[in-house]
């Protein structure tokens, strides 16, 4: 069965959906975008992913395409016509078509993108069961990453970076020595006290949707969390160290650098987390 894509109003084949090439999101990277986790054939935490997207439109001062009911409608009929029982699905908006130049056009409609895709849940959790490697690079990136925009050069070149290096993800560190969140994910250790610990979502990094979910998830198994920075020393010092996003959920992170995390296995609360989170989260129909 082919892909179906959305594109302004339109129902397109994957294969032919296109968008100008004056659009603003490709000339300017004038734009933002959402990835929401479909399981088991719900779409998750689906309102706290438009509240983040209402607020990235209203950060760049850019309209919502459709009405926000529209939107969840449209979502679920790309999920439908793709057969998605367990994916993803894609959303991006841009400030729309205009002539090339800096500030911001007049009277332009804002152009809609969704996409969705399947996705093994088997071979996602067999990756959090083996435990994943990151690597640290220095943070190079604009100061409103808590903007959720498609502008992700830098985020690009770190994830290249861990690829070549055989690791999954790049972890951003401050000049301080400090983590800030990974190339495409939130970063979390737990203490040897059993503390989960991530760094305040502040301007400095992005306010993961599964992030705050996680938060519901550690309290409902009665676990203990603090958002304060830490160090890539107190990581490798740490008893777990893990990431989160839609796409990975809570995911072992088993070494650093090559050194390994604690004793370089998977976490038992890393694990706990993940398999406690579809319960725990907002489920809407897909």
């Amino acid at each position: 069965m082919p892909r179906i894509a959305y594109v302004n109003g339109r129902y397109v084949a994957h294969r032919d959906a296109t968008v100008h090439i004056e659009d603003r999101g490709y000339q300017f990277a004038d734009g933002v975008y959402e990835v929401c986790e479909v399981a088991r054939g719900f779409i998750v935490d689906s309102k706290r992913h438009l509240d983040r997207l209402d607020r990235s439109l209203s950060e760049l001062a850019i309209d919502w395409p459709i009405h926000r009911s529209a939107l969840m409608t449209v979502m679920r009929e790309v999920i439908r016509r793709n057969r998605v029982h367990d994916g993803l699905v894609y959303l991006q908006v841009t400030r729309g078509v205009a002539p090339r130049d800096h500030p911001f056009p007049v009277g332009v409609r804002p152009s809609l993108v969704i996409t969705a895709k399947k996705t093994n849940p088997d071979a996602l959790r067999h990756k959090a069961e083996a435990g994943v490697k990151v690597i640290t690079v220095p943070e190079n990136r604009w100061d409103r990453v808590d903007i959720k925009t498609v502008g992700l050069l830098p985020n690009v070149l770190a994830k290249q970076k861990a690829k070549e290096a055989g690791a999954y993800e790049a972890w951003f560190v401050d000049p301080d020595g400090t983590v800030k969140e990974g190339a495409s994910t939130n970063a979390w250790i737990v203490t040897k006290d059993g503390v989960l610990v991530t760094r305040p979502a502040d301007h400095g990094i992005l306010r993961g949707i599964t992030r705050a979910t996680l938060f519901d998830v550690a309290a409902s198994l009665g676990l203990r969390v603090e958002e304060r920075a830490f160090s890539v020393e107190e990581a490798l010092a740490a008893r777990e160290a893990f990431l989160s996003s839609a796409t990975t959920l809570a995911t072992p992170i088993v070494a650093i650098d090559g050194h390994p995390v604690a004793n370089g296995h998977p976490g038992s609360v890393a694990l706990s987390l993940r398999q406690a989170f579809f319960e725990i989260a907002e489920k809407s129909p897909a």
